[in-house]
């Protein structure tokens, strides 16, 4: 297969082959200001099992100039083809291979991506290689299973820094010479290049001492809490290292926050970039330095898993990811002087809310994917690999305890350390620690794609009694189009029984654990016992399930929801209804009507905000179309209302404030934004900074209120990169034909833009509230797409399939013109379920919005 895709049975050849020893990568970043291209260097050394065979290496580059295997010079011209440099004739051992190419920064957020701050005109660089985009910098064997070390020696401007996975060292004449790394896989080597601000630390414990570092842009260096963020690795560095029983496995550990990245965070080894949004300019509530501590975690997790023990092709990726999204819950939850022990909260209403979404989508697949080459992969960082992989794995803690299950992972660090392993691997250890067979488990689990659904079955006598109990565990049908068949699993899960106590709150009084298998399984424990208020199944979230209450339970949870004395449980019910409402069994003003009810006694501002998402999309989505604004105004008005008692400078009103902003409609309540913005009006406590500032700008524009003056005049008072994101979004939003093409123009039909402001003008572009002057754009979105598609890099070319998809045009039209587009454009296979993916929510959304019509009548 040619170009920039690369199968699975390419690479195995390749590994039987080739064992790579080293990389020397010389890079000449001088020109980095101007941009254009850069000179590369490459010599790699590796051995080859048998003489007279021939491979490839990868490499994305607009030029090669000299390429020369075991010092014959080959000719470029003929070798270099569609991102691949053949390599005949290769000997029998130690072969040298030397390139010398041209290499381009990019705006795209892959390879090495060059950004110019607008406050002070200097470039800075970072790279992002994961999956495969190490090869747009240095000629690589791009696939995890080929480690190597990696000596990196960089020519920059004068007073640059760079930072790459090695120490850093003194710079000579411009020039950084960086010692060898570690062996590690390709796609965790890192170069992070510009005038950048740092603070610089240590951690310290029995004698093991790690030099740790912060890195942001001067420009935001005002805003770096770094104290914080040193606070939170520590914890990190303590809790990892008892748990997996081996220390810190590189010389260094630094963290780059970096402009315009496309994800939340990336695992470099010694050298991890995330983004920096995650450097706060303006109050944001305590959910968000939660999130910002979880992703943390989650990358310095991914130094031993990933990173010192690395899967040896991509169907394992889930391993990494799930792993990673496991240890930063668990950690939140358990480190000594955590501030954020209820992390298993956020977890079930976050990342389990992710995984029920992704796992009803025709595109679910089982948590071991199916990776056959790159273009799967790319489109395979999603809710199965990452959050419901993770909710397994707490499952399978359950299942093992958790000690065997952490003794376990020690021993798998310890076999494996710097090199690659599978699943199997894994789970050899787990099963030596455990005692427990998990072939049967990990087929139903991991080879399995889909959902279960477990509802209680309860009957009691005159008395209130229990005198049967069972758990009955349904398999519902595969979305169509998804591959594989519906299978019931076994279950680890607890049964909460809560009871309301004297002052009206929902108390647990009684718990059972129990494993759950086949369509049955009856509870003797709670035989014989009164039954409670409220019975609770899955309580503790240990399992992965969709979750039904019993009709007695679903009463007094709808009027006390709120009022459970602990967060999980409301987080767990919250997600239900929720749940309930996307699949069409709860109507939309019902769940607007429970959500009003309970969210006022929310105190977990993380589930405040979630509710404040999901109560948006819902009316804009799920509601039938003639009660939308009705429903859009009674949540309005309770947002101002909300706003309004919340106690002054806390993050519940910083809360409602943004939710109110996100659907202002009336006169009064635009008035309001206007006159907050320009001071004369004042509600107590509410900081209007600069992030909500442009909140406020934003509404202000889709509705009319404000044009291109006023927008200019707020970026005039933010003139940052966060500024002219902002400006971006809000000029997409203008409510005029010509606010529109424009925004079109700019994404569809020019390719300049770079991956942050492009992503923030589709921000814009698409307001629910403008389905009228969008729908012409449906068609125009189907004739654009293949062509987007083919001609752009895989992130930008997947924001504008996933982001300009006509979503917000509810309608069977609109199903009929995707099938027509499907069946017509033979996308390929990752193009093909970005677009399956899209249907099925609108298809979900008409269900949804039947079930709200029929509730009506």
């Amino acid at each position: 297969m040619p170009g920039t895709n690369l199968t699975r049975e390419e690479a195995r050849q390749r590994a039987t082959l080739l064992t790579v020893d080293s990389y020397e990568i010389d890079l000449d970043l001088t020109g980095a200001q101007e941009g254009g291209t850069y000179r590369s260097v490459t010599t790699v050394r590796f051995d080859v099992a048998e003489g007279g065979g021939e491979s490839f290496i990868d490499l994305v580059a607009p030029t090669v100039h000299e390429v020369t295997l075991n010092g014959d010079a080959l000719d470029a011209a003929e070798v270099f083809q569609d991102s691949r440099i053949a390599l005949p004739g290769l000997l029998p051992g130690r072969n040298v291979l030397r390139v010398v190419a041209d290499c381009a920064y990019t705006n795209t957020g892959e390879g090495l991506h060059r950004f110019v701050d607008p406050v002070d005109d200097q470039a800075y660089l970072y790279t992002q290689f994961e999956v495969p985009d190490a090869r747009r910098v240095f000629a690589s064997f791009e696939q995890p299973d080929l480690k190597a070390t990696f000596r990196f020696t960089v020519k920059a401007p004068e007073g640059w820094t760079v930072v790459s996975n090695s120490p850093t060292p003194e710079p000579k004449d411009n020039v950084w010479e960086f010692e060898p790394t570690p062996r590690i896989s390709s796609y965790i080597t890192a170069l992070i290049v510009g005038p950048y601000h740092s603070v610089h630390s240590v951690y310290e414990k029995d004698g093991q001492s790690v030099p740790l570092g912060i890195y942001c842009r001067p420009s935001l260096a005002e805003h770096l809490d770094a104290d914080a963020i040193f606070e939170v690795t520590r914890q990190g560095f303590d809790w990892f290292q008892e748990k997996f029983d081996y220390r810190y496995p590189f010389k260094k550990y630094d963290q780059l926050f970096v402009p315009e990245f496309n994800a939340g965070a990336m695992e470099n080894a010694g050298a991890v970039t995330i983004r920096d949004q995650y450097v706060f300019r303006s109050k944001v509530t305590d959910a968000a330095y939660e999130v910002r501590a979880a992703t943390i975690l989650h990358e310095l997790a991914h130094m031993w898993f990933g990173d010192l023990v690395t899967m040896e092709w991509w169907n394992d990726l889930w391993l990494n990811e799930s792993f990673a999204t496991y240890a930063e819950a668990a950690c939140q939850a358990d480190a000594p002087g955590s501030k954020w022990p209820h992390s298993w909260t956020t977890f079930a209403n976050q990342m389990k809310t992710w995984a029920y979404r992704q796992d009803q989508l025709p595109s679910t697949h089982p948590i071991m994917a199916d990776i056959s080459d790159l273009d799967d992969v790319l489109v395979n960082f999603d809710g199965i690999t990452y959050a419901k992989g993770a909710s397994v794995l707490k499952q399978l803690v359950a299942y093992v305890g958790e000690e065997a299950f952490f003794k376990g992972v020690q021993a798998y660090f310890k076999r494996h350390a710097f090199g690659n392993t599978r699943l199997s691997d894994l789970l050899g250890a787990l099963e030596e620690t455990s005692g427990r067979d998990l072939k049967t488990w990990s087929k139903a689990w991991l080879e399995t794609a889909g959902i279960n659904v477990l509802r209680p079955e309860i009957e009691t006598d005159a008395n209130g009694v229990i005198t049967s109990f069972a758990i009955r565990q349904e398999a519902p049908a595969l979305p169509a189009g998804a591959k594989g068949e519906p299978t019931l699993r076994p279950h680890r899960i607890a049964i909460g029984a809560y009871d309301l106590d004297g002052d009206g709150k929902l108390v647990r009084g009684d718990r059972v654990e129990l494993d759950v298998d086949g369509e049955l399984t009856a509870v003797p424990q709670l035989v014989g016992k009164p039954r409670p208020a409220v019975l609770l199944l899955n309580d503790d979230d240990l399992s992965y399930a969709k979750v039904r209450l019993d009709e007695q339970s679903l009463a007094v949870v709808t009027e006390h929801l709120g009022d459970f004395t602990e967060s999980l449980p409301r987080a767990l019910c919250w997600a239900s209804a929720w749940d309930m409402t996307r699949d069409a069994e709860l109507a939309t003003r019902d769940y607007l009507s429970l959500v009003l009810s309970g969210i006022g006694k929310e105190s977990d501002i993380g589930v405040v905000q979630s509710l404040h998402r999901q109560v948006k999309l819902a009316i804009d989505q799920y509601a039938a179309p003639n009660a939308r604004e009705a429903l859009l105004t009674r949540w309005t008005e309770a947002t101002l209302a909300h706003l309004r008692a919340a106690e002054a400078g806390s993050d519940h009103q910083l809360a409602w404030a943004r939710a109110f902003a996100a659907t202002a409609r009336t006169p009064e309540q635009l008035d309001l934004l206007d006159a907050l913005l320009d001071g004369t009006q004042t509600i107590e406590g509410l900081a209007v900074d600069t992030e909500l500032r442009w909140a406020f700008v934003q509404r202000l524009a889709a509705v009319g209120r404000f044009g291109g003056s006023e927008i200019a005049a707020e970026y005039e008072r933010d003139k940052t990169a966060a500024g002219e994101r902002h400006a971006a979004t809000a000029r997409a939003a203008r409510p005029t034909e010509a606010a529109k093409a424009e925004a079109w123009e700019s994404v569809v039909e020019s390719d300049k833009l770079p991956n942050a402001v492009q992503e923030a003008v589709i921000a814009g572009f698409v307001q629910t509230d403008q389905r009228e002057l969008l729908a012409s754009y449906t068609e125009r979105y189907f004739e654009a797409l293949k062509d987007v598609w083919e001609s752009r890099s895989h992130e930008m070319a997947q924001q504008i399939a996933v982001g300009l998809y006509p979503a917000v045009q509810v309608s069977q039209d609109t199903l009929d013109r995707t099938d027509a587009w499907l069946a017509s454009a033979e996308p390929n296979a990752a193009l093909r379920r970005l677009v399956s993916e899209s249907r099925s929510g609108v298809e979900r959304a008409l269900k949804a919005q039947a079930a709200d019509a029929a509730a009506a009548e």
